[in-house]
């Protein structure tokens, strides 16, 4: 019986002794640290592996992250300077510098960081317009950092960033701005349109401006060519002409043969018969029927020479033919006009 409870006593003392020795022994992980209390005062920290305490006497705290923390707040309604309620959302990213400071300066350091950034945040965005709002996210979050590593300073935090994750404005307004932007690139496209035709048009304006102006050149070039072309014509004509020294009845002839010509056009009714024609016929035929004198154009002929003076005699047979015919059309078509004349007085 007494062995039985010495047997329970001293198992009793064992659990008790490693019940103590496992109470003394703490292991920290990496990154985190633990406050001692010793009779309910801080001590010291634990550092992260294994630590030695003294049990009931010191008394440890649950663990503190070292690590960067990265918190999203809620949206929170935010006034603007022009009298507009947005919802803005926050991200903040912060870490522990000091576990004795966050464990005994503030009671609970992320509410306190939370409300810290909506009243910061109300402060910075109450002083600016909703455009402004809008375009100036760094300035926002440069504030805000600076406002909440002041203030988090002394609880042992140290805030690396803070950024807006969204700005919404209210829904009209979103109707607005949608509305404002839908006319904003109308007008682009307007202006662009029109820029487009006015350089199109100036595109085809420089184009027939530049094909007038070629028009016009080859036009000029072609009439300066034309009367280059005449004039060397009229003057080889001029050169023959003078180097075979025509006379008066050469050029009778050739008179002659121009007068069946007038009477050709569909619109001659009325054909003028000149007094130099009796004149011309006279000139012929005393040139045909007088002897021609000796010059280089009446050199004695020979049987080429011949062949040569029977062919003009029969054209000249022929234009004298032609002219006769000419002088009895024509003097028809006077007696049928003066038939038709009215009878006047006398």
């Amino acid at each position: 019986m007494e062995v039985s409870a010495l047997l329970v006593a001293g198992l009793l003392v064992a659990l008790f002794a490693v019940f103590t020795v496992v109470r003394a022994v703490r292991i920290v992980p990496q990154a985190r640290a633990r406050n001692v209390e010793r009779l309910g005062r801080y001590h010291r920290t634990l550092q992260p592996g294994l630590n030695v305490v003294v049990p009931y006497i010191d008394r440890v705290h649950p663990p503190i992250d070292l690590r960067e923390q990265v918190v999203s707040f809620r949206p929170q309604p935010v006034i603007t300077e022009d009298n507009l309620v947005v919802e803005i959302d926050t991200v903040i990213y912060f870490q522990v510098t000091d576990p004795r400071a966050a464990a005994y300066e503030i009671a609970n350091f992320l509410q306190a960081v939370e409300q810290l950034t909506v009243t910061t945040l109300r402060n910075v965005v109450g002083s600016m317009d909703l455009e402004k709002t809008l375009t100036s996210r760094d300035t926002i979050n440069s504030q805000l950092r600076g406002v909440l590593d002041e203030a988090t300073g002394k609880w042992g935090l140290r805030v690396n960033r803070v950024e807006i994750k969204a700005i919404d404005p209210p829904q009209s307004i979103k109707d607005a701005m949608e509305k404002q932007m839908r006319a904003e690139r109308d007008k682009r496209a307007a202006i662009l349109g029109a820029e487009g035709q006015r350089q199109a048009q100036i595109l085809t304006a420089e184009g027939d401006k530049q094909s007038a102006v070629l028009r016009a050149e080859g036009n000029r070039t072609a009439e300066i060519l034309k009367a280059e072309g005449q004039s060397r014509a009229i003057d080889e004509v001029f050169q023959a002409v003078h180097r075979n020294d025509p006379d008066p009845k050469l050029l009778a002839y050739q008179y002659l043969q121009t007068l069946p010509q007038l009477a050709q056009g569909q619109g001659s009714t009325f054909w003028m018969i000149p007094s130099e024609v009796t004149s011309a016929l006279h000139g012929v035929s005393r040139a045909f029927g007088e002897a021609l004198p000796q010059s280089p154009a009446t050199r004695e002929k020979t049987s080429d020479d011949e062949a040569a003076g029977d062919a003009a005699a029969d054209d000249a047979a022929r234009a004298a033919e032609a002219a006769a015919e000419a002088l009895a059309d024509a003097a028809k078509a006077d007696g049928a006009s003066e038939g038709l004349r009215p009878p006047g007085p006398r």
